[in-house]
């Protein structure tokens, strides 16, 4: 395909090298691993020619980075708002937006014409196979400096995740639960799109639907459908008493 072959092509020039030694600040040692982090399955299906094994590997060490940069941030802090900081700093659509002001979205690989990708967060999943490259490239303490100088002071504002609510699936359980409602999670569909399997999840109120969440996982699918029921009605913190529920 015509697309493909400009794609790849794209790889090779001295733009692209250009781009890609701007956003890491540093020129990169093995640029072919960066090209594996920066290509999406949607364009190249071998387990050793895109980004999911990278996204794998990147995905642990930034959460190991982060758990350590919040646990000496806040030496008095109990595991509980530690854990919860941490998932607010590394959740996929905080990662996605990251990723695109970043401009990583410039020089992804992907299928364009792909229209599933679109409700995806396949650029927080590049960010972290680009998480992975640079500590297969440069090492973990390199690693460590580039994830804090880059990724974190820039775009992360502690005070602000601090009040931030992430848990939409809480908050509607607690709203239900105050209210004497029935909240259930259904899911309605389930189909491969592209190879990917693809979730819709309904957040369904006293047998009511109320919303729906299309996502490649089901925990997703359910937190973008008790988001969109969260704000289709109205209810803020103070209407519920958050609580954990299993996902």
């Amino acid at each position: 395909m015509d697309f493909l072959k400009t794609f790849f092509k794209q790889h090779e020039n001295t733009s692209f090298k250009k781009e890609l030694k701007n956003i890491l600040g540093f020129k990169p040692a093995d640029l072919s691993l960066y090209k594996i982090a920066l290509t999406h399955r949607s364009v190249r299906e071998g387990a050793d020619e895109n980004n999911e094994r990278l996204e794998y590997l990147g995905d642990a060490v930034l959460s190991a980075l982060i758990a350590d940069y919040l646990f000496k941030r806040y030496p008095y802090k109990e595991e509980g708002f530690l854990t919860e900081m941490r998932s607010k700093m590394v959740n996929r659509q905080q990662l996605n937006d990251i990723a695109i002001r970043m401009g990583l979205k410039k020089i992804t690989l992907y299928n364009k014409t792909d229209g599933s990708l679109k409700i995806s967060q396949i650029f927080g999943n590049t960010l972290e196979a680009l998480v992975g490259a640079i500590y297969l490239d440069q090492g973990y303490k390199k690693t460590g400096k580039w994830v804090k100088e880059c990724i974190i002071m820039p775009h992360m504002f502690m005070d602000d995740l601090e009040n931030l609510e992430i848990n939409h699936k809480n908050k509607l359980y607690g709203w239900a639960n105050k209210n004497g409602k029935l909240l259930e999670f259904e899911t309605l569909d389930e189909h491969l799109e592209n190879g990917r399997r693809l979730f819709t999840v309904a957040a369904v109120i006293d047998g009511v639907n109320i919303s729906e969440g299309k996502a490649f996982n089901k925990k997703d699918a359910s937190q973008i459908a008790a988001q969109l029921a969260v704000e289709k009605l109205g209810i803020t913190s103070t209407d519920s008493t958050v609580e954990e529920h299993s996902e």
